[in-house]
């Protein structure tokens, strides 16, 4: 009896170590994972070979099966995450079952011992794989399942999701991502396969709430060729859940009041006072419409978040409101046992009013906005034969966006020759009120009557200028779109003695972004006061007002200008994935073809530019071919012990976001703002284009940006419950594209850092016959001196060490990550507006642009997104009394900044212009800790009552952030935003 025990307790042991050791990620780019193994045996009269092999799951409507090749190893690919029950018949009949988790982009390696049984006879052995799998391999690779997302503090977003992951950075920007080795904007986020980085920004565009998400899974570098993997940082896919056989309901309410938060601390930039009440109303449904072959899973989100006691130097504001309805529906369909197919669409619709206010402005300026979503998908996989699979997907993602005023002066109409109603400067656009100037020559007297009419009491009750009022002044859209299609075909042979698992991909990518902008009435109102005025047309007149207008809003309805940018991708990806003893080697190279297209020129090989200029027309503006980007990806692993490992990864990227379809664009030039001038009557002099970006032209022969990266270390699994890996990574991004100056390599000796180098003022223009190339246009070099090139000897490096583990138990989960990294060099993508968390352009931002903007201007140093030590550590215990208990807790270091003086450079005002070496200060250290409980009550067999409490940020720890750099700024150094204050969300769901 004890004999059999202990054989017994030998083949379950097996079987879990080998479950819970997550292989390589599956062949495929598609929503899926997959399971492979080998079956051994000791008894004579039980071969390995043409065991079959069935995996089933409730998230599979039919079951897939193979067999075993001569040597026992199996593989099945393109399964759908989730937990699966595998049954190994042999050919004397006997059976083994046992069940194991499979996690999205995760391979899960089972082996199964068959011992000698009597014909006919099963062996049920029940295990539990991994919740957090890590590879063993030479990628750096996280999955995260429903069982970890459903029981540990996270938020509703699908953003909140990164506070979970490993080894990332905290942050609680509302748009740029964590850094990881370089640019948040080039991380990659995707829905059910989908791209939802929105194009030319790089940031998430996406709202998906956490409740679809069924598994995540980040690729923080070591990428294999396989799923078009171009990130310079981070990779991360979600699953959205889906339906089964059993019909599944659940509502949920959720809310986070006032009353149960702490309060917020002020900053420079939270100066007003407010509270805010949110509030989520969820439900979905699931089930089979026909059964084992066709589910459904449907849902609705809908968030409320709303804000009073606003106040401002002009008194109580409107109450702020955000409303949004999100809309999910999903289809999955398995007509056969070979074929498997998801279908997706989501619909989201969010209105904000009384948004962005000025803490010196009236209400009637405040800001609104809505945002219109809607992201479709298809999906399938095709097993051929027991050795090859065909996968494809399809993509659709609008993303439309509009900011405008709350307060809309749709009946005032600009026009040049037009005259400013001065009895009603507040229901013309956002009026500027003056404040007295005591310049020879200023009105002071007509100033002090606007100022009695629109100005504001101050702290000492008098009427004080200097304030807002009218309308918002802009009306901003912008449609933002991608389709996608991907095929990849999968294969795997047997040369010799090494097995080879073959994978060939391709994938097109278009995305588009249509942008028109309007001024609300006249724009920007601003009073002269009778002052002269640096303008291009003679006039003895006296200019007393003056409205900043958009270009399109002189147009008239029927004449608007929509900017249209587009840029088109094509990747083609080979990688094998050699086996070969306990050695796994991975050769794969991805190639690139990317072509930008812009609006405004025509082709014209006679022009010595190739161009001429053509408004409204679609011009190809660059292109970077396949031979410009190969991208190779090699690794090798050891299994030295056959379970453990040790691992190196060499890899290459080339970043595809860029905003140069845009920014580059001739038809910017048409985009322009005008400056209007009036007389102390309001009667129109005349006008003026305003400084402003402009169309460019490219640099010959630019190297494609790349990011090169090496990576070594090993995985330990302690016991079958404890698992361990470690690493040494190294990133280096080179050839960063920006506009600047054609002439900057000839600005000498300037500033605190002595100006151009010496090795390059030597190299002339970037583009040495620039002017002919604007005279055979018909324009002069007045029309634009800035183009498109490569910044001279940018260059970016981060090291990192990072151990992380996790220990697994029946009912317990623990998850502990620590990361040591060091970023360094003189190109930050992530730094160049004063607020620097939006969606900024990427390749013509204001580096590069002109003295103390330039690389050699203290740029190196320290880069944003540098914080030395990362800890966090995450888990949950799962009680005897149905309840579940969870914890999330980070400890990271403060980020890094530096003084921006445009004095040191002989500016008269403070601008982004390093005064000191890039990172030559440090943000204060941050750590929290998020708690939750959810306590189930099974009211009867089918239908449970759960409630549920989180608790974000336990002790409060309102760390400041985002320090004021500005040297001539009475806040100087003092953090412009915080941490969120501690908040609690309470939750009531039924489940049936």
């Amino acid at each position: 009896m004890q004999g059999a025990w202990n054989n017994r307790a030998t083949t379950l042991s097996a079987v879990l170590l080998a479950s819970s050791l997550a292989g390589a990620p599956a062949a495929l780019a598609q929503q899926a994972g997959g399971i492979k193994g080998k079956v051994e045996t000791q008894a004579a009269d039980i071969a390995v070979s043409d065991v079959t092999v069935t995996a089933s799951s409730n998230v599979m409507p039919k079951p897939r099966t193979v067999k075993t090749k001569a040597d026992g190893s199996y593989v099945l690919p393109a399964l759908k995450p989730g937990r699966y029950t595998l049954t190994f018949t042999s050919s004397d009949g006997t059976v083994r079952q046992t069940q194991v988790d499979v996690l999205l982009d995760q391979t899960s390696n089972v082996d199964v011992a068959f011992e000698a049984a009597p014909v006919d006879s099963t062996e049920v052995i029940q295990i539990v794989g991994s919740r957090i799998s890590r590879e063993g391999d030479s990628s750096l690779t996280n999955s995260l399942g429903e069982d970890v997302i459903s029981r540990v503090p996270t938020g509703q977003d699908y953003r909140s999701l990164l506070a979970i992951i490993p080894g990332v950075q905290y942050s609680e920007n509302a748009t740029l991502g964590p850094s990881a080795g370089g640019s948040g904007r080039d991380n990659k986020y995707g829905f059910d396969g989908v791209d939802v980085s929105l194009p030319m920004y790089g940031n998430l565009a996406s709202e998906p709430s956490t409740q679809d998400v069924a598994y995540v899974s980040i690729d923080r570098g070591g990428a294999k060729a396989i799923g078009f993997n171009r990130a310079g940082g981070l990779s991360i896919n979600t699953l959205s859940k889906s339906g089964t056989n059993e019909f599944h309901a659940s509502v949920e309410y959720r809310i986070e009041p006032a009353s149960l938060a702490a309060d917020r601390d002020s900053t420079e930039s939270t100066a007003s006072t407010f509270e805010e009440d949110k509030t989520w109303m969820s439900a979905n449904i699931s089930g089979a419409l026909i059964e084992d072959e066709l589910y459904f899973y449907g849902s609705y989100f809908g968030p409320e978040v709303t804000r009073d006691n606003i106040e401002t130097a002009y008194g109580p504001t409107k109450e702020y409101e955000s409303d949004r309805d999100e809309y999910f529906g999903k289809l999955t369909w398995a007509p056969t046992e070979d074929l498997l197919f998801n279908v997706s669409y989501r619909t989201s619709d969010k209105e904000v009013v009384g948004d962005s206010i000025d803490s010196k402005a009236a209400d009637s300026t405040s800001e609104g906005s809505s945002v219109s979503q809607d992201i479709f998908t298809i999906d399938g996989s095709y097993i051929i034969d027991d050795y090859t699979t065909l996968t494809f997907q399809y993509s659709d993602f609008k993303n439309e966006n509009s900011s405008r005023p709350d307060t809309n002066f749709s009946g005032v109409t600009p026009t040049i020759g037009g005259s400013l109603d001065l009895n009603n400067l507040d229901q013309q656009g956002l009026f500027v009120v003056p404040t007295i100037n005591t310049d020879e020559g200023f009105d002071a007297q007509t100033a002090q009557a606007l100022i009695d009419a629109y100005g504001y009491l101050d702290d000492a009750g008098v009427v004080t200028g200097g304030g807002n009022v009218g309308g918002a002044s802009l009306i901003n859209n912008q449609d933002f779109s991608r389709q996608s299609f991907e095929v990849a075909l999968d294969h795997e042979m047997e040369l010799g003695n090494t097995v080879h698992n073959i994978h060939i991909g391709g994938q097109w990518k278009e995305s588009e972004e249509v942008l028109t902008r309007l001024s609300n009435g006249w724009g920007v109102i601003s009073y002269n006061g009778g002052l002269s005025v640096d303008t291009n047309f003679e006039t003895d007149e006296a200019i007393y007002y003056s409205a900043t207008v958009y270009s399109n809003s002189l147009n008239g309805e029927e004449n608007l200008n929509p900017l249209t940018s587009t840029s088109e991708v094509i990747n083609i990806e080979v990688n094998d994935t050699i086996e070969h003893g306990d050695f796994t080697y991975n050769v794969g190279f991805l190639f690139s073809n990317d072509t930008l297209y812009g609006q405004g020129l025509r082709e014209n090989s006679a022009n010595a530019s190739g161009y001429e200029v053509a408004p409204g027309n679609k011009y190809k503006m660059y292109e970077l071919d396949f031979m410009d980007m190969i991208q190779p990806r090699l690794g090798i692993t050891w299994a030295y012990n056959g379970r453990d490992t040790v691992f190196a990864n060499f890899a290459s990227y080339n970043p595809d976001t860029t905003s140069l379809a845009r920014a580059a664009s001739w038809d910017r030039n048409n985009q322009s703002t005008q400056v209007v001038y009036f007389d102390a009557d309001g009667a129109f002099i005349g006008n003026t284009e305003a400084n402003g970006s402009s169309g460019k032209l490219f640099q010959d022969d630019m190297d494609a940006r790349r990011t090169d990266e090496i990576t070594i270390g090993m995985t330990k699994y302690i016991s079958n419950e404890f698992f361990v890996r470690t690493h040494l990574r190294q990133r280096k991004a080179l050839h960063a594209w920006e506009d600047q100056p054609n002439n900057a390599r000839t600005y000498g000796d300037y500033g605190p850092f002595g100006g151009v180098p010496e090795n390059l003022r030597d190299k002339g223009l970037f583009i040495p016959d620039l002017a002919e190339q604007y005279a055979s246009m018909g324009l002069s070099a007045s029309d634009g001196s800035y183009v498109i090139a490569e910044l001279d000897g940018a260059e970016n490096t981060y090291y990192e060490w990072s151990i992380e583990g996790d220990y697994t138990g029946d009912n317990y989960y623990l998850n502990v990550s620590y990361v040591w990294s060091h970023y360094y060099g003189n190109y930050d993508q992530d730094i160049t507006s004063t607020a620097s968390d939006g969606n900024l352009f990427v390749g013509s931002s204001n580096l590069g642009d002109g003295p103390g903007r330039m690389l050699w201007d203290g740029k190196s140093g320290t880069l944003n997104g540098d914080r030395p030590h990362v800890l966090k550590a995450l888990g949950y215990y799962t009680t005897d009394w149905n309840a579940d208990i969870g914890f999330n807790f980070v400890f990271q270091s403060g980020d890094v900044w530096e003084a921006w003086d445009g004095g040191a450079y002989g500016y008269s005002s403070s601008t982004i212009r390093y005064s000191e070496p890039a990172g030559s200060r440090r943000e204060s250290s941050h750590w929290q800790l998020d708690l939750n409980y959810a306590q189930a009550f099974n009211l009867t067999e089918d239908l449970e009552l759960q409630f549920k409490a989180d608790v974000f940020n336990v002790f409060d720890r309102q760390t400041g952030y985002d320090y004021q750099p500005l040297v001539s700024s009475a806040s100087f150094g003092e953090a412009r935003d915080l941490i969120n204050p501690r908040r609690v969300q309470l939750s009531v769901s039924l489940n049936y």
